[in-house]
Protein backbone atom coordinates (compact mmCIF):
# COMPACT_ATOMS: atom_id res chain seq x y z
CA UNK A 1 0.00 0.00 0.00
CA UNK A 2 1.49 3.11 -0.74
CA UNK A 3 0.19 7.02 0.49
CA UNK A 4 -0.40 9.48 -1.52
CA UNK A 5 -1.03 13.17 -0.79
CA UNK A 6 -3.85 15.58 -1.94
CA UNK A 7 -4.24 19.29 -1.85
CA UNK A 8 -8.02 19.99 -2.37
CA UNK A 9 -10.10 23.72 -2.19
CA UNK A 10 -12.68 24.39 -0.87
CA UNK A 11 -14.88 27.03 -2.94
CA UNK A 12 -18.36 28.04 -1.03
CA UNK A 13 -21.04 28.10 -3.85
CA UNK A 14 -24.13 30.68 -3.33
CA UNK A 15 -26.76 28.38 -3.10
CA UNK A 16 -24.78 26.40 -0.18
CA UNK A 17 -22.13 23.74 0.48
CA UNK A 18 -18.91 23.79 -0.92
CA UNK A 19 -17.41 22.36 -4.29
CA UNK A 20 -13.83 20.15 -3.71
CA UNK A 21 -11.59 20.75 -6.49
CA UNK A 22 -8.53 18.38 -6.89
CA UNK A 23 -5.88 20.10 -8.58
CA UNK A 24 -3.44 17.12 -9.15
CA UNK A 25 -6.38 15.35 -10.75
CA UNK A 26 -7.30 17.17 -13.62
CA UNK A 27 -11.41 17.25 -13.74
CA UNK A 28 -12.00 15.57 -10.09
CA UNK A 29 -14.46 17.58 -8.38
CA UNK A 30 -16.65 16.90 -6.09
CA UNK A 31 -19.30 18.55 -4.03
CA UNK A 32 -20.90 18.51 -0.22
CA UNK A 33 -23.30 20.16 1.52
CA UNK A 34 -21.49 21.44 4.98
CA UNK A 35 -16.92 20.92 4.87
CA UNK A 36 -17.28 17.64 6.57
CA UNK A 37 -19.41 16.12 3.74
CA UNK A 38 -17.40 18.26 1.02
CA UNK A 39 -14.07 16.42 2.71
CA UNK A 40 -15.53 12.86 2.78
CA UNK A 41 -17.17 13.07 -1.15
CA UNK A 42 -13.36 14.36 -1.65
CA UNK A 43 -12.05 11.63 -1.05
CA UNK A 44 -13.96 9.02 -2.22
CA UNK A 45 -13.50 11.08 -5.77
CA UNK A 46 -10.16 10.75 -5.36
CA UNK A 47 -10.10 7.52 -4.75
CA UNK A 48 -12.45 6.47 -7.55
CA UNK A 49 -9.75 8.93 -9.74
CA UNK A 50 -7.18 6.83 -8.22
CA UNK A 51 -8.78 3.42 -8.87
CA UNK A 52 -9.35 3.88 -12.65
CA UNK A 53 -5.56 5.03 -12.84
CA UNK A 54 -4.60 1.97 -11.93
CA UNK A 55 -7.48 0.00 -14.05
CA UNK A 56 -6.22 1.72 -16.89
CA UNK A 57 -2.10 1.15 -16.01
CA UNK A 58 -1.76 4.88 -15.69
CA UNK A 59 0.64 6.92 -13.82
CA UNK A 60 -0.57 8.10 -10.02
CA UNK A 61 0.19 11.90 -9.83
CA UNK A 62 0.28 13.43 -6.29
CA UNK A 63 0.85 16.25 -4.25
CA UNK A 64 3.71 15.08 -2.25
CA UNK A 65 6.42 16.99 -2.92
CA UNK A 66 3.70 20.47 -3.61
CA UNK A 67 1.58 22.52 -0.82
CA UNK A 68 -0.70 25.42 -1.35
CA UNK A 69 -0.60 28.97 -0.01
CA UNK A 70 -2.38 32.22 -0.32
CA UNK A 71 -0.50 35.50 -0.56
CA UNK A 72 -2.60 39.22 -0.10
CA UNK A 73 -2.29 42.25 -2.72
CA UNK A 74 -3.65 45.49 -2.10
CA UNK A 75 -4.71 47.08 -5.28
CA UNK A 76 -5.24 51.04 -5.41
CA UNK A 77 -7.70 50.33 -8.48
CA UNK A 78 -10.50 49.40 -6.42
CA UNK A 79 -8.88 52.20 -3.06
Amino acid sequence: MKNFHYNVIFQPVPEGGYTVIVPALPGCISYGQNLKQAKKMAIDAIQGYVASLKKHHEPIPSDNESFISSVDIVSKIYA
